[in-house]
């Protein structure tokens, strides 16, 4: 509720990554990486639907999921050239640092 709260997300998968399990991941990422805070916010609550998980897990491309005002082009090609090592860092960040066990969750506040 406060425009100074900032939200980010680090990413503990608990299976092998890989292109087909992550695009659910990769989509947030390229949406914190190239859009606006509306259409981020939109979009996020847009990815966040159980109906769309299971469009996107049955092979549906996320163009199909972007919002009207996204800068489309610029999500394309990062979500197209986010590679996984981003995904690894990630994990190992929460695994080593974090301690988290795979595919464990966690809330941070003030880096705690």
């Amino acid at each position: 509720t406060s425009s100074h709260t900032r939200v980010g997300i680090l990413n503990n998968p608990s299976s092998k990554i890989k292109e087909d399990n992550t695009v659910i991941a990769r989509g947030i990422l390229a949406a914190f990486l190239t859009q606006n805070n509306n259409n981020l916010r939109s979009f996020l609550s847009k990815l966040s639907k159980e109906e769309t998980a299971k469009s996107l897990a049955s092979g549906t491309k996320i163009a199909k999921f972007l919002i009207p005002g996204m800068d489309d082009d610029t999500f394309e090609k990062k979500y197209n050239t986010l590679g996984l090592d981003l995904i690894k860092t990630h994990q190992m960040f929460c695994q080593e640092v974090l301690k988290l066990l795979p595919g464990q969750m966690a809330v941070m506040s003030n880096g705690r």
